[in-house]
């Protein structure tokens, strides 16, 4: 499979600079949803790189820092807990993608993006939906692993400070572990609020 297809196409039509965008962090009960858009160099190889949730945790660090290092440009966006109650969750991957596109256009003017999954955005880029991108686009698997790494790296931060939640195996996600666990010792900083398990929590009508 050529997952440099989209990019091809666009590079065919005289569009040099396209980013590819995805997000992490939709689901988990804690901590932000991070973004992250990446413009690649046409011949860029990296050997494996697909999806950033069916790549190793090990690997998927060596991944963060070859693509830092040899892309073009790049930039990572974040919506913290707090906008994510305020705005609704749809809105908020929205502007942490958002945010990290005018990180990498500040940097190299961007011509397209390819944005992974099917929302609609009324940004002045023109851009592409791809469902699954993570898979088809080599730019969006590279952004989904900038996002997830970045993500990653701040969840262990937060095990370190509190190892009773187990933030290092679930990384905010609500698992069985999790949920037991908020509700034995209840909630630090950074929870969503409007989340359902963290409202249980909160004795608050779902």
């Amino acid at each position: 499979m050529d997952n440099l297809k989209y990019e091809k196409e666009l590079l065919s039509q005289g569009i040099k600079y396209i980013g590819g965008v995805d997000e992490v962090g939709r689901g988990p009960l804690n901590g932000p949803v991070v973004a992250a858009c990446v413009i690649l160099p046409i011949d860029f190889k990296l050997e494996g790189l697909t999806d950033s949730k069916k790549i190793s945790e090990k690997k998927r660090e060596k991944y963060y820092e070859y693509i830092v290092n040899n892309c073009i440009a790049y930039g990572i966006g974040m919506s913290s807990p707090k906008e994510i109650d305020e705005l609704n969750i749809l809105q908020a991957t929205k502007l942490a993608m958002k945010r990290a596109i005018d990180i990498v256009n500040e940097k190299v003017k961007i011509d397209y993006l390819l944005i992974d999954g099917n929302m609609k955005f009324d940004f002045t880029y023109p851009y592409k939906s791809i469902v699954k991108g993570d898979y088809y686009s080599l730019s969006i698997s590279a952004a989904s692993v900038l996002a997830k790494v970045t993500r990653d790296r701040m969840l262990i931060e937060l095990d370190k400070k509190y190892p009773m939640y187990g933030y290092k195996s679930h990384k905010g996600y609500p698992t069985k572990k999790h949920i037991e666990a908020i509700k034995k010792y209840g909630l630090i900083e950074g929870y969503r609020l409007s989340y359902g398990p963290v409202k249980e929590v909160l004795n608050v009508k779902v």
